[in-house]
């Protein structure tokens, strides 16, 4: 009688009543509206015309580029809302409407950031009542948070200034117009402008002189930011934005045309300016980085992000005012030893590691701007990711996400089982054969032993020739801290692979 009883518990104990297996995958990110460029204002549509009429309803209303939401699928008649092609329009949650956003703002964006990397769910389905969706390519997982100066500090810092123009700058950095121009989140690059206008309207100097400090203003705003931020004040940092501002001063002083943003001779503004050409003024990049922000504010200068970029601001001024306004000899003593030909002719680069990325060696990764995963009756939003595509499956596929971190010198990859048993939606798999993508997005001309990442190249490089820039800088270190060592340094040639200024494109 034991040994009967023994063996009922134990098949008792192996006959467990069957659950149903809940999806884990991780939940939807906060996601950021933005086009490169584009339209201010980002159409949404309600449910029902959208099912009715597809892309062609008429919108429900307007969200502005920056707005930062946590999208869902609409789920309706047991399958999520796309349009015919397998795009998915998707309701959503907003984070951060940046028509409204305050310093606040920075804080609950990067908290709602945290706690939607942390969750697990079971799916990605909206919750009742979501009335309207948006296209999900409208788009991206950025995890930039709104940017805002600090509200005035007690204490002053030395306003410091090595010449006429760099003091007015300074002069402008500290007055309540350009503290106007960052008051909102939208708008900042007109709202610069207008801020210049008014402090120039106020002042009593010369507005010859005036006007040269603006242009002073936008061209080292641009080297700054269009530059690599963590290098500092080394030297091949200061080098970088040396070149940033040639390109510049070509495009003002040699070659103005409208398409590169030059209005007039002489118009370092409009030519450092365009986001066209330098997307760092794009409407919601300005909103999240310290473009169009007072960062030479005299209350400002013991903070630390605030003294680096100041720092980086004193080493390079002397020289791109002098590569805005000098002679041609002035010219050649910035860059020694380098072909004045190829000085002056030279209006395009472009940062290799920032370019398009491809993995030539992967060929079944495809990219997803936005498609629906389904498994039983749960779907996922896979949207703003890379995926490997594993095996076939009815009228979808397998995958895994393919992750990558970008190192100095390398992409390191990885692939990982986020959604164990889901299957993507075969319409937005290609499994085409990646396009001409060389190693570190330089053409031909180099060799390396071993590639560390691919990068595409732009549509203009063969129309011009890589030319390297030397340069001679009082090297700081990249926190701009170390004592000033002097350096030669150089930029650009045929094998550097960060930066890549080409001549005579025109």
């Amino acid at each position: 009688m034991k040994r009967i009883t023994t063996r009922l518990g134990l098949l008792a104990a192996l006959v467990v009543p069957v659950q149903p297996v809940l999806a884990d995958i991780p939940a939807v990110p906060v996601m950021t509206l933005y086009k490169f460029n584009g339209a201010l204002d980002v159409p949404y549509y309600d449910v029902d015309d959208f099912l009715a009429k597809g892309p062609e309803a008429k919108p429900a209303g307007t969200l502005a580029q920056g707005t930062s939401l946590v999208p869902c699928l609409v789920i309706r008649n047991g399958k999520p809302v796309t349009d015919k092609n397998g795009t998915p329009y998707v309701g959503f949650d907003v984070v951060v409407d940046s028509r409204k956003a305050t310093r606040d703002s920075t804080d609950r964006f990067n908290k709602t950031v945290a706690v939607q990397k942390a969750k697990r769910v079971s799916n990605h389905h909206c919750g009742a009542g979501v009335r309207h969706v948006i296209s999900v390519r409208t788009m991206y997982a950025l995890e930039k948070a709104p940017f805002f100066d600090p509200p005035p500090l007690s204490g002053k810092g030395s306003p410091g200034g090595g010449s006429e123009l760099d003091r007015i700058v300074r002069d402008f950095h500290n007055s309540p117009h350009c503290a106007k121009a960052n008051a909102t989140l939208i708008g900042r690059r007109g709202a610069l402008e207008k801020a210049w206008d008014a402090f120039m309207a106020k002042s009593k100097g010369d507005p010859q002189t005036l006007a040269r400090a603006k242009h002073l203003d936008y061209v080292m705003r641009t080297t700054l930011y269009e530059g690599h931020l963590e290098r500092g004040c080394n030297a091949y940092g200061a080098c970088e934005r040396n070149v940033i501002a040639l390109s510049v001063r070509n495009r003002a002083r040699g070659q103005c045309v409208a398409r590169q943003g030059c209005g007039f001779p002489g118009d370092f503004q409009g030519a450092a300016s365009a986001p066209s050409q330098y997307n760092i003024w794009d409407e919601y990049l300005t909103q999240i980085s310290g473009l169009t922000a007072c960062y030479l504010r005299d209350d400002l200068a013991e903070d630390d992000y605030y003294r680096k970029i100041r720092s980086m601001y004193e080493q390079s001024v002397g020289d791109v005012e002098t590569i805005l306004y000098g002679s041609d000899a002035e010219l050649a003593g910035i860059f020694p030893g380098t072909d004045m030909n190829g000085v002056l002719s030279l209006r395009h680069y472009y940062h290799a590691p920032a370019m398009g990325k491809c993995f030539p060696g992967e060929p079944r990764v495809e990219y997803m701007s936005g498609a629906v995963a389904r498994k039983g009756n749960d779907f996922a939003l896979i949207a703003n990711t890379r995926i490997r595509v594993d095996g076939k499956a009815g009228d979808g596929y397998h995958f895994r996400e393919f992750r990558f971190d970008e190192a100095p010198d390398r992409d390191l990859t990885r692939i990982e089982d986020n959604y164990p048993g889901f299957v993507v939606d075969g319409r937005k798999v290609s499994l085409k054969s990646p396009s001409s993508c060389p190693p570190y997005g330089i053409p031909s001309g180099c060799s390396f032993k071993d590639v560390g990442r691919y990068r595409r190249t732009p549509s203009w490089l063969k129309a011009g020739r890589p030319l390297e820039l030397g340069c001679r800088i009082e090297d700081r270190g990249p926190q701009c801290l170390d004592a000033p060592t002097p350096t030669r340094v150089s930029v650009g040639g045929t094998c550097d692979t960060e930066m890549r200024p080409v001549a005579g494109v025109k």
